[in-house]
């Protein structure tokens, strides 16, 4: 401590201090309850530095991440698709937007339903307007436009190892109902619905049971076809064949997972 902090701190203890005169013995008192509190100080320091007797610290639960819950493979447009081709694909797989993506599969936006609605609207809008003054028609044919120019741009999305509630919470606030998953270089890699991160969230024994074969493909491919998962009230039973290195790296896998109460392990070792 310089000078001036010393002045600083004198001048602290001399306002916060008692109005009336010490004991008689309040040095020797002061001068104990110093000493008391450096043998505390030095105690802890003690602690925090031992490398073998501190006992090591709990590891907390893994919850879910987005590549446990999100739906592989997802469809997706090129950036010059025409709108009569947007609509077909969203037909085609019951959704109501589609990732657009360029040739190295790297996400440039999202074109949905809304996008071509409001198109159509806009076109027909036009048309009628032209008829009624007796005009030509709009120079933009049906079918010219195109997914690079419909699309919302840049499009919202999440990584992989995005947790459950990290990403609930993202498409809550762009009210989403489903959002593009994207590796840090942009390309993608599946899609998550806003119901499955609920359901994740409530604990419900489905969304465990997805949960739990979502992180069985990312940790052990090879377990995914041989290995049978079960829930029931957040227990976990697990049945199959698995390598003896796979099944250890599965079992403390879905023991770690947040929402897994408890884990039966009936599986069956083979060796490699």
């Amino acid at each position: 401590m310089n000078q001036h902090e010393n002045s600083a701190a004198g001048a602290e203890a001399r306002r916060v201090a008692p109005r009336h005169a010490w004991r008689s013995d309040e040095p020797q008192r002061q001068d104990a309850l110093t000493r008391y509190l450096g043998a505390l100080a030095a105690l802890s320091a003690a602690k925090t530095q031992r490398p073998a007797a501190q006992a090591p610290r709990p590891v907390p639960p893994a919850p879910f991440l987005v590549r446990d819950l999100m739906a592989t493979s997802p469809p997706s447009v090129a950036p010059d698709t025409a709108l009569p081709g947007i609509a077909r694909a969203l037909s085609e797989h019951g959704t109501g937007s589609l990732p657009v993506v360029d040739t190295d599969g790297r996400v440039m936006g999202v074109v949905s339903e809304a996008d071509l609605l409001a198109v159509v609207a806009a076109r027909t809008h036009r048309t009628s307007t032209a008829s009624r003054m007796r005009e030509t028609a709009p120079t933009a044919q049906p079918g010219g436009e195109r997914a690079e120019t419909l699309m919302t741009s840049p499009a919202i999305t999440v990584r992989p190892d995005t947790t459950a509630s990290e990403a609930a919470w993202l498409v809550a606030l762009a009210r989403l109902k489903r959002v593009p998953v994207a590796e840090p270089d942009g390309r993608l890699v599946g899609t998550v619905h806003r119901h499955t991160l609920l359901d994740a969230l409530l604990l419900d024994d489905a969304a465990i049971l997805e949960g739990v074969r979502g992180r069985i493909r990312q940790v052990s491919p090879g377990a995914a076809d041989t290995v049978q998962v079960t829930v029931e009230d957040g227990v976990v039973r697990l049945r199959g064949d698995a390598a003896g290195d796979e099944a250890a790296r599965l079992l403390a896998e879905v023991k770690g997972l947040e929402p897994v109460t408890d884990v039966i392990d009936e599986l069956t070792i083979w060796n490699r």
